[in-house]
Parts: C-alpha cells; sequence; structure tokens
C-alpha cells in the first residue's frame, strides 16, 4: 500500500500545490490519476462534456477552433506544468467544451474528476487559489491572443510566429502555419513568397529558413 506522499509525487512538478491541507491530499490521492495518450490523440471535441480537471506531467496539446466554413485557428498549447483555461471555464460554469483539443507531443496528466475538482475548489484554500491564479493567467494569454487577431495584420503575426521557432530551419507546413494564425493556406504562401522576395526567408518543401530575423523583428513592432 503506497502512503499519500508516494501516490502525490507528482505534485513536485506544481509546486504551489505541494502545500495544500492534508485532508486535501487525501481526497486528492484517493480520486486522481494519470493517463497517457499518443501524438493524435483527440482530447476534446467541441460539445463534449467536461469531466475532469487536467494537470499536464509532460506533453503538449494544441487547443483549436474550427469555424462553420472549415477553417481552423489556433487558441493555445498546453504544455507540461499547465493546465486549460477551457477545461476550468467549463468546470467552473457546468458548460460543454467548446473548442477541440489534440496531442502533439505523447502526453502525461493527471485527471482530477470533476465532482473532485468541485469538491477541492469548497475544501481547500490552497487548490482554489492555485487554479483562480491559473486561470487568470490563461486569459490574460487569450485576450493578446485576441489583440494581435484584431489589431496585428497577417504579415507582422506571421513573422512573430516564425521568430517563436527556436532555430532559423522552421519545419512546419504552410497549411499548419494557416491553422495557427487562422487563415487560408493561400494567404500564407503569398505572404512567405513576398517574405522570401525581400531575401528575408527561403522557402522549401515542408520546411522555411529564415535568413533575415532583424528584418522579420522590425514589422513585429507597433
Amino acid at each position: 500500500m503506497h502512503t499519500i506522499s508516494e501516490q502525490l509525487t507528482w505534485l513536485e512538478q506544481f509546486p504551489s500545490l505541494m502545500h495544500m491541507e492534508p485532508e486535501a491530499k487525501e481526497v486528492l490521492a484517493r480520486h486522481a490519476r494519470i493517463v497517457e495518450a499518443p501524438v493524435g490523440t483527440i482530447g476534446y471535441s467541441e460539445g463534449m462534456p467536461c469531466n475532469a480537471y487536467v494537470l499536464r506531467l509532460a506533453g503538449q496539446s494544441r487547443v483549436y477552433k474550427i469555424s462553420s466554413s472549415g477553417r481552423e485557428i489556433l487558441l493555445y498549447r498546453v504544455g507540461a506544468g499547465e493546465t486549460c483555461v477551457l477545461t476550468t471555464t467549463c468546470l467552473l460554469g457546468s458548460s460543454d467544451y467548446p473548442a477541440s483539443t489534440i496531442v502533439e507531443q505523447p502526453i502525461r496528466d493527471v485527471l482530477i474528476p470533476a465532482a473532485t475538482f468541485h469538491q477541492l475548489m469548497l475544501d481547500s484554500r490552497v487548490f482554489r487559489r492555485y487554479v483562480m491564479e491559473n486561470y487568470g493567467a490563461l486569459i490574460s494569454d487569450l485576450i493578446v491572443l485576441l489583440d494581435e487577431v484584431a489589431f496585428h495584420s497577417l504579415d507582422a503575426r506571421l513573422a512573430k510566429l516564425l521568430l517563436e521557432e527556436p532555430g532559423p530551419q522552421i519545419n512546419k507546413t504552410h497549411q499548419q502555419l494557416a491553422a495557427e494564425l487562422g487563415t487560408a493556406r493561400e494567404v500564407v504562401s503569398r505572404q512567405l513568397k513576398r517574405f522570401e522576395q525581400k531575401g528575408w526567408v527561403n522557402l522549401g518543401r515542408g520546411h522555411i529558413e529564415i535568413l533575415d530575423r532583424d528584418a522579420l523583428e522590425e514589422i513585429t513592432q507597433p
């Protein structure tokens, strides 16, 4: 029989939760479970009920929205040490999931069932503070996304997306970039061609090479 501390070793990845009350830790140890999923797994589809609070231990998933015309826009990604703001919203508001998620890197998650989540929100000051602080930070990130979509030109948003990659070689297709920007592939292809004509990037099959980071950074400035 494992002790509660042994069952909750994963809490080390969420330092704020290490200080949860003993009774709350006992509830968590009794009901939380760890799951894994490979690349390509659909976590939620739009309209599905949210049945658990997710704490990500490893891996990454993409949260996206699809329009009635079939166009996709990236909302955000959930990586190790993070939670999902839309899942939190659904649990707090007892609503269905308003977007879709897919695994991009093999994930390992802690799932806290909805009933346990609500119990901990009532009984644990530490858990409640963690959830709300995380929720506030994630909402701020979504507001930044809305600001970029509404007020920034496509060329600036595309340049910013390219610059977020760690190196000069970007192994993404035009369709993948279009999905993240919420536009059509043809639009991205035309803009990338303009970047190439100016000598800022070099386009290849399935990859893009950044040649002039300074020029791309300049057009991202307001």
